[in-house]
């Protein structure tokens, strides 16, 4: 079940811990298709409630299979505040071309007439693997909303022909495979989505400092110790719940467990993944 009392606590924790004050919504980490229509609502309620004046940007993911209920979710996010709104594509029923995912979008982001809108490309799960540089072609015109993308692949020339096409248009490039962020950020993302922020968020705002100085040594020792505690957490088998618990282990806030079919991280993952994160010799003693 959800667990609305731990939200409070986990934006304090974000925001002094981490300095993190952005947070996406009811994507893959929080299990957002794995939720009812309630659930997500109550979720982005609270995120949104508990997030004011601590917070500078909630966005909702508000995709799902559903068109009907994808537009409920676009108006209830326009409705409570949130600073904007994402979708994912189909996954069931696919777009097979661009004309029909952005249909798709459309037909929600209209239901949101004035919330920034995202798309959130993810197509190892999503199984969708339109190029983004040939979706953003012209998409203003069809989504006046359109503010950017959550990009979650690792194909870095999708997301430099984005950023290079699309400059004047000002759109905005969240990377979202967390092990390869200063890659993207060197060809023009402009920040972060990731699961790791809930507990290297911290680490990873000393990275971007860093690439902005530049300091490019100091910020590929960043990268290179998460992507080595991601090697490692991978290799003993890497998810959701798994993600949960190492946030668990390191903030002390009780993430829970995951719904089915997802199944719970073990406490051998656990003890090794934390032992791990530990040893990671951080710059500055950090």
């Amino acid at each position: 079940q959800i667990n609305l009392s731990v939200i409070r606590q986990y934006v304090d924790y974000l925001v002094s811990e981490q300095n993190v004050k952005n947070v996406f919504v009811n994507g893959t980490t929080g299990e957002g298709l794995s939720l009812n229509i309630q659930e997500r609502k109550q979720l982005a309620e609270e995120w949104v409630c508990q997030g004011k004046d601590k917070l500078d940007h909630v966005i909702i993911h508000v995709g799902a299979l559903s068109l009907p209920e994808s537009q409920e979710l676009a108006r209830h996010a326009a409705s409570i505040g949130a600073s904007g709104i994402a979708v994912m594509a189909p996954f069931f029923f696919k777009p097979t071309n661009k004309d029909e995912l952005i249909a798709f979008s459309q037909k929600v982001a209209s239901e949101a007439p004035a919330v920034p809108f995202y798309y959130y490309h993810i197509p190892p799960l999503t199984g969708v693997k339109i190029r983004v540089e040939e979706l953003l072609d012209g998409i203003k015109e069809h989504i006046p909303t359109f503010q950017g993308v959550k990009f979650s692949d690792t194909d870095l020339l999708d997301l430099a022909q984005c950023i290079n096409k699309n400059e004047r248009e000002q759109f905005t490039f969240l990377y979202g495979v967390d092990e390869q962020l200063l890659s993207a950020l060197a060809i023009g993302a402009d920040g972060a989505v990731g699961s790791t922020y809930n507990y290297l968020g911290r680490k990873t705002n000393l990275m971007l400092q860093a690439f902005a100085k530049p300091d490019l040594a100091l910020a590929r020792k960043y990268q290179f110790l998460t992507g080595e505690f991601l090697n490692f957490v991978i290799k003993l088998g890497l998810g959701v719940a798994q993600t949960k618990a190492v946030m668990t282990a390191v903030s002390g806030i009780p993430m829970g467990p995951p719904r089915l079919p997802l199944a719970d991280a073990s406490p051998e993952f656990i003890l090794k993944a934390r032992a791990k994160l530990d040893s990671l010799a951080w710059p500055h003693g950090d």
